[in-house]
């Protein structure tokens, strides 16, 4: 299926060097879609812009350029509005063509990359020691939907938990291990997460507040770093205790990671340190190693130093993410390194960035993307906790979002009078309240904070999961009243764009292609969720206008293309989210 934005850019591109001449090669036409449809589908903005350059007025460049253009093959005679808005309509034809072309295959038409990257997507990264909780939520189902639709064009993407398994927390934890529960430091599974979770923050207490623990505690880092087996074997089993209780919230959530955690990059620090010095980078300043960094300075405009190896000799998160840039550069011969994580850490990233530029370890080839997003937050505005103040846990969040659901669908069962299965009942409630929590976070532009509300992301109405699940369960809905196999529609069947609300659903199916290439490019989740949230609706009004079933042929088979069509775009669609549909609710 061709790409329809792509080709319209590439007819006018060549036409403005027909008309104007070859300065103009490159030039971007400027072409969205129409703001209205009484304008067309596309508009192209760039007589405007150029003006000035060619000492015209819009108009009479725009009335030249079409002169020049030739977009016969898929759109009516070219328009000139205003002071210079070129307007494209796109052909009945042409529509109906390439609608036939998203049948073939399970693709919807759609080709891979012709240019396929080695794309790394660092995303999650939970602390071990610790419970996952909502501030994991957004790196997990952002990162995850990132890497499903670059997966989908064709790139080869690594997927990488970076865990935070490495450092002084461990020296606190097995010190007070030690004494307090010295079986959880040999024996597998000898503690539930959960009193892990209260054994660190006594451990952290004590840190605190008992100067003769800090220094034990510090020791024992010295321990593990050292390779002491003992140490070694104690810090083993917490990971692993923290490692399965990640994986139930990842299964749940249908989430594949790759764990690469701060331990592993441990090796390679004391080299980035030397290689800086060789470089004549470091500074050392009160002890510490540092690089000034350019660009970022202290309240007093001076220099801000980043600390790649304290006055003690340990290191730290910068070093960590240091040694994680080169590595991922030279040894997975990366080409884009995507970190999803909160926008507090945009600074951290610049400078690290920076230092490792300057190291010439980031070559032009290769591209270092943050991608920030903002907090979640209770109705009152602030960050979303439980009554009694406490950070909420994921687990219990997915729980309550199920629980809901599930009363939810008791409640318009009983209405129906309905008689379900327990089995459908499970399903169901578990399918549309994980969906509900992906979807409310992926339909949030990521970088502002939003509102976590479990009656607003389960409403059956707005753009919200179940409303797209319905979209979908109800085409299979008219699949089984009408016993049609959607899967046995053919590019042979007829397909005809007669009524209004049929050419909306046909024009709006032909966008999926942009709106992917758009999340590629820019690694906004939420433009593809606005995307399906209009394609429903736009299948509602064509569903409510347009009899279906009950429609005469060629019509009547024309109709089901077109629902069967949308049913698969929006479980495709879905299914770059993370979420998973239902044949029936």
């Amino acid at each position: 299926m061709k790409a329809t934005i792509a080709q319209l850019q590439k007819q006018f591109e060549q036409a403005l060097v027909a008309a104007f001449g070859e300065e103009l090669a490159g030039t971007d036409p400027i072409l969205v879609p129409a703001s209205n449809p009484k304008f067309g589908d596309y508009q192209a903005n760039v007589a405007m812009s150029l003006a000035k350059k060619l000492g015209m007025a819009p108009r009479a460049i725009a009335e030249k350029l079409i002169q020049h253009l030739e977009v016969s093959d898929c759109c009516e005679p070219p328009t000139v509005a205003g002071a210079g808005f070129i307007n494209l309509t796109l052909k009945t034809d042409y529509l109906m063509g390439q609608l036939k072309q998203m049948q073939m295959g399970d693709r919807l038409g759609l080709p891979r990359t012709k240019a396929p990257q080695r794309v790394i997507v660092d995303f999650s990264s939970p602390n071990i020691a610790k419970e996952m909780h909502v501030g994991h939520l957004r790196s997990t189902i952002i990162g995850d939907s990132i890497a499903r639709v670059l997966e989908f064009q064709g790139h080869d993407v690594l997927r990488l938990n970076h865990v935070g398994d490495w450092g002084t927390q461990f020296g606190m934890l097995i010190t007070y291990l030690r004494e307090a529960y010295p079986a959880a430091l040999t024996q597998a599974d000898a503690l539930e997460i959960g009193d892990l979770v209260e054994f660190y923050k006594k451990a952290k207490q004590r840190f605190d507040e008992d100067e003769a623990f800090k220094e034990a505690a510090r020791q024992t880092v010295v321990q593990l770093q050292a390779g002491d087996e003992a140490t070694l074997q104690a810090w083993r089993l917490l990971c692993e205790q923290s490692r399965q209780s990640f994986q139930k919230i990842y299964d749940r959530l249908d989430i594949c990671i790759n764990e690469r955690g701060e331990s592993f990059y441990n090796p390679l620090l004391p080299g980035v340190v030397e290689d800086l010095d060789k470089l004549g980078l470091l500074v050392e300043d009160q002890g510490a190693k540092c690089v000034f960094l350019e660009g970022f300075t202290n309240k007093e405009g001076e220099p801000l130093p980043l600390i790649v190896q304290k006055s003690d000799g340990g290191y730290n998160y910068a070093t960590t993410d240091l040694a994680a840039v080169r590595y991922r550069v030279q040894q997975d011969q990366v080409e884009r390194a995507i970190y999803v994580t909160d926008a507090g850490q945009a600074n951290h990233f610049a400078q690290v960035w920076q230092v490792a530029a300057r190291a010439g370890w980031i070559p032009d080839s290769v591209k270092l993307e943050h991608v920030p997003f903002g907090v979640v937050q209770g109705e009152d505005g602030k960050k979303f906790k439980t009554r009694s103040g406490e950070t909420v846990r994921l687990q219990d969040l997915l729980d309550e979002a199920i629980a809901r659901a599930r009363t939810d669908l008791e409640e318009r069962l009983q209405k129906e009078e309905r008689h379900e299965t327990e089995d459908f009942i499970n399903h169901v409630a578990t399918v549309v309240g994980i969906s509900a929590v992906k979807y409310a976070d992926l339909s949030q532009n990521r970088t502002s904070n939003y509102i976590f509300s479990y009656d607003k992301m389960l409403a059956l109405l707005g753009n919200t999961a179940p409303y797209m699940l319905y979209a979908y369960a109800r085409v299979q809905g008219i699949s089984r009243t009408g016993g049609v196999d959607l899967s046995q529609l053919t590019p042979d069947s007829p397909i005809l764009l007669q009524e209004e609300t049929e050419l909306a659903l046909a024009k709006d199916l032909l966008k999926f292609d942009e709106v992917l290439g758009e999340v590629e490019a820019d690694l906004f989740p939420n433009r593809l969720c606005q995307y399906l949230f209009e394609l429903s609706q736009k299948f509602n009004q064509f569903y409510d206008r347009c009899p279906v079933l009950k429609a005469e042929e060629p019509t009547r088979t024309s109709r089901l293309t077109l629902a069967a069509l949308t049913a698969q775009t929006l479980k495709l669609g879905l299914s770059l989210l993370g979420i998973s549909v239902l044949e029936r609710m």
